[in-house]
């Protein structure tokens, strides 16, 4: 792989993140936040969370294989089952815990409730880039030019979203707990269920195409990005709803 190939690879994956980032930053009417903090957190979710999350997932993988057979004892013998619990179980829980350490980090500076869904926002963007990045250059290897093309415009419009409102939900809920006094838990779980529920629907697909055919992939399709969107647009009305002059 070239050099300019890869750099080409690293803009499609991370300029539209960026995007998204200075759109969500700019609904916020006042005292918006700067830059240069959001970028930081923006490479923690991009470098950190990645890495944290590649490597927990990896140990529960290994555990989890290692109880497979015991598994397909009990529900059948499904070679889409382990990829099943991951994207349901293993990955909201883990990505979601770990998306969220630059936004711990950065906790003590938020001035106002809306600054953690932008916060989180900023995390979840910066995950989505590098999973980008990963996803579709694995395209460009097996597929091609236009593999890593139609990858990149359904990621960009999906899961790049999803990961900006799951972590904003999370980030919400670190603004309230500093102000309010308010628990993580539920905003934690709510987190998860939303990235669980946008991985069913993305895997809908693969899970019943052979019961109803190719429209099965079009479902999904549509049920995720349905998801992803709704999701980023009550986000940002929460934002502007929180949002007050000092």
């Amino acid at each position: 792989m070239s050099v300019v190939l890869l750099l080409i690879m690293i803009l499609v994956a991370f300029v539209p993140s960026l995007i998204y980032l200075i759109w969500i930053r700019n609904t916020e009417r006042y005292q918006r936040e700067p830059y240069g903090r959001l970028l930081k957190i923006f490479a923690y979710g991009a470098v950190v969370s990645v890495a944290v999350a590649i490597v927990i997932e990896g140990v529960l993988l290994s555990l989890l294989n290692l109880n497979m057979e015991r598994i397909y004892q009990l529900l059948g013998e499904n070679p889409n089952l382990t990829t099943l619990i991951l994207a349901l179980i293993i990955a909201p829980f883990v990505e979601e815990a770990a998306k969220s350490i630059g936004v711990f980090l950065s906790r003590k500076r938020m001035r106002d409730i809306e600054d953690g869904i932008i916060y989180g926002a900023a995390a979840g963007l910066g995950f989505a880039a590098t999973e980008n990045l990963l996803y579709e250059s694995q395209a460009y290897v097996t597929s091609g030019a236009a593999g890593l093309i139609t990858l990149a415009i359904v990621r960009t419009v999906s899961s790049a979203l999803l990961h900006a409102t799951s972590s904003s939900v999370l980030g919400l809920g670190i603004a309230r707990s500093l102000t309010q006094g308010r628990g993580l838990l539920l905003y934690y779980l709510v987190a998860v269920a939303l990235h669980s529920v946008f991985n069913f629907a993305a895997s809908f697909g693969t899970l019943y195409e052979q019961d109803i055919g190719e429209l099965a992939n079009l479902i999904g399709l549509f049920a995720a990005i349905a998801i992803a969107v709704a999701g980023i647009s009550i986000m940002r009305a929460k934002i502007r709803v929180l949002d007050r002059p000092a």
